[in-house]
């Protein structure tokens, strides 16, 4: 349950309680603003290798290379917006035909590195005024073969590293001070490289497109450690971002990536077929999330056609994208709109792997005739709606943030010269519903826990995932598990909770997964101080009073005694090879049988709005006319409704199950 005030629990046991429920929409999904971009330039350029960044002044910084001659030109805007002279370019001589290039900034200090024209030898230009001027061009180093891939970013002490590729090998060199270090290669591989990049916060944020030993294409993060979550001058593993079978015709390339208000990408999806195609794919990673974790969005496509990407900088209050012939903004701070006053009905409704919500608002003056754009920009599809269940306390109107919903569409009623905006939302289960995997997901038996695999399944939904309570399961298991292409997210993540006694539920933007015991305390009461207006109460034999569970060389058997002698045997078996201990095999049979108890205590109470409650809450009723004294159940499914004029209402609908 929700942890409430004692103002807010005060008023919502009050015989005089006076309803309040705010209900706003805001365009985030998983608590990570959904980027509204506005392209402000369209340009003639070519589109080949290309860099941007932003230093502390806010200005915006851009380099090119011209595809037939291979000049590098720069350009920096003090005060970009609508009308900048983002066409306005300044030569900077001649680098490389084939090599990449990148810019950095941190404060005033502005880096921009290319290769020279002989392929080799890696360049640097730096300014100490914003950009604004640079120094004359100082070599660094001199590769054999040739250099092809470049990416930089310096830490909050002025540390450079800079990355670039010869070959399928990345290396790093760092700059303390003035001094730079000798080429370092970095401890992963890949068969040849097609793109490179890497921001700072924490560590060196390192991405890299190219294929593997199999020719396989990906997009893979790893990290150059500098002490956050990798020991200084350390790398990590790579974890697969975004992956296609050599056979596909897929290939991946030209990354971007910076941490705005969270980890942000860009790169290159390009499909070699008859029908060819190569276009920009966005994503970001969990709003919590670190870099390490490499929990990211399922990749998005961009509309543009493009074979370099788009480069990311951002300031504190806006994202940038850039290529040679375009540039565009969004902001970080959403559309949003607080609907409460319009609110004539809400409907919302909560179960195991589902739940929507209804909600009617108010249109006689038309005022949601034109929702998408101007002061009802923030209702679109996929729009979060916020609601927050409460009461008018004595410490003013109070209430409680319950989970997250998701446009999903709307329709407009009119009758008896009356207008009524309706919108149909659904929670995370929606999400998760209406992610599809693009391809075979595998993992070995070994590789991820439980709570891995979740936490990777949510986040391609873009949802963040974490416990209240865990079993051992949950994070000992590392079954093998695949995900078959077009299978959906909610129907993998049932998969996985089948194998734990671990269940999950919504609270915002975020999931959470609990382990239900018999014994928990009660969360809540009803009937003394917060009324029962209606109850149904009921009780079944339960569909099995003993278990088996067949694991790999393991036959364990949990009984139900009481429940047995009265209903005689009652069968349920579960096969499951990854259980290789007679401990794992006991305590999935005992979180089956405490699953199935749950399912043979039913009905349902209808009381007062309790402004915390949650699913699988644990409690406890008192109900002398069905006989019942402090009996605890648990919450298995809740609905709320609010009416307003002739259908007032603010009720919620509680189904019980046993505990």
């Amino acid at each position: 349950m929700r942890s409430l005030s004692s103002t807010l629990l005060a008023a919502q046991k009050s015989a005089s309680r006076q309803p309040y429920l705010k209900v706003e929409i805001v365009e985030k999904v998983g608590g990570v603003a959904r980027l509204a971009w506005e392209r402000l330039y369209s340009g003639s350029e070519d589109d080949f290798h290309h860099a941007a960044t932003m230093p502390s002044d806010g200005s915006l910084l851009r380099a090119r290379v011209n595809i037939s001659t291979y000049q590098l030109y720069y350009q920096r805007v003090p005060n970009p917006g609508p009308g900048s002279a983002f066409g306005s370019w300044t030569g900077m001589g001649a680098v490389s035909s084939s090599s990449g290039i990148a810019l950095a900034s941190r404060g005033a200090t502005v880096l921009l590195f290319y290769v020279d024209t002989d392929g080799r030898t890696i360049c640097l230009r730096e300014s100490t005024d914003y950009g604004a001027t640079f120094n004359a061009p100082v070599p660094l180093y001199t590769a054999t073969p040739s250099m092809e891939w470049v990416a930089a970013d310096l830490n909050e002490s002025g540390v450079v590293a800079l990355f670039f590729t010869v070959g399928s090998v990345v290396y790093v060199m760092k700059r303390s001070g003035s001094t730079w270090g000798s080429p370092v290669s970095w401890t992963n591989s890949l068969s040849s490289i097609t793109g490179l990049a890497c921001c700072y916060y924490g560590d060196w944020n390192v991405m890299v497109a190219g294929q593997d030993s199999s020719g396989d294409y990906q997009v893979a993060t790893c990290v150059y450690g500098d002490g956050y979550s990798q020991s200084p001058g350390a790398w990590s593993a790579l974890v697969k971002l975004a992956y296609a079978s050599s056979g596909s015709g897929v290939e991946y390339r030209c990354p971007f990536v910076a941490m705005a208000e969270v980890f942000r990408t860009f790169f290159v999806e390009r499909y070699t077929g008859a029908a060819y195609y190569s276009r920009p794919l966005w994503s970001y990673a969990a709003a919590t999330g670190d870099y390490i974790s490499s929990l990211w969005r399922e990749p998005v496509p961009f509309n543009l056609a493009s074979n370099y990407g788009l480069a990311l900088a951002y300031s504190s209050t806006q994202a940038w994208l850039s290529s040679p012939y375009g540039v565009w903004r969004a902001s970080f701070s959403p559309s949003s709109l607080d609907v409460s006053a319009d609110l004539l009905a809400l409907s919302l409704w909560e179960e195991p792997g589902s739940g929507r919500a209804d909600l009617e608002l108010c249109n006689d003056d038309g005022r949601y005739n034109t929702i998408g754009s101007g002061s009802v920009a923030a209702i679109k599809e996929g729009s979060e709606v916020r609601m927050s269940p409460g009461y008018h306390t004595g410490a003013g109107p109070q209430g409680s943030s319950g989970p997250g919903y998701w446009i999903e569409g709307w329709e407009y009623l009119s009758s008896g010269g009356r207008s009524s905006l309706v919108i149909h939302a659904r929670d995370g289960w929606g999400l998760l519903e209406n992610w599809r995997a693009r391809r075979q997901y595998a993992w070995p038996s070994g590789s991820k826990n439980i709570f891995q695999l979740l936490s990777f399944i949510l986040a391609r939904a873009g949802l963040e995932y974490s416990t209240l309570s865990s079993s051992s399961a949950l994070s000992d298991e590392y079954p093998p598990f695949t995900i078959q292409p077009g299978e959906s997210g909610a129907t993998a993540v049932k998969r996985l909770l089948e194998k734990v006694p671990d269940v999950l539920f919504f609270r915002g933007h975020y999931a959470y997964s609990k382990n239900p015991q018999p014994g928990d305390a009660s969360d809540y009461g009803y009937g003394i101080n917060h009324p029962v207006l209606a109850g149904r109460y009921a009780s079944h034999a339960p569909v099995a009073n003993r278990v088996q569970v067949y694991g790999s060389g393991v036959l364990k058997e949990v009984f139900s005694w009481p429940d047995l002698e009265k209903a005689y045997d009652r069968l349920h078996q579960v096969h499951d090879l990854n259980l290789d201990t007679e401990a794992r095999a006991q305590a999935r049979g005992e979180a089956e049988l405490r699953l199935i108890q749950r399912a043979a205590t039913s009905g349902e109470v209808v009381v007062p709005v309790n402004c915390g409650q949650e699913l699988y809450d644990v409690i406890e009723l008192t109900d002398p006319r069905a006989g019942l004294a402090a009996a605890k159940c648990r919450v298995l499914g809740l609905a709320l409704t609010y009416g307003t004029g002739e259908r007032a209402r603010y009720q919620q609908r509680l189904l019980l199950g046993g505990v």
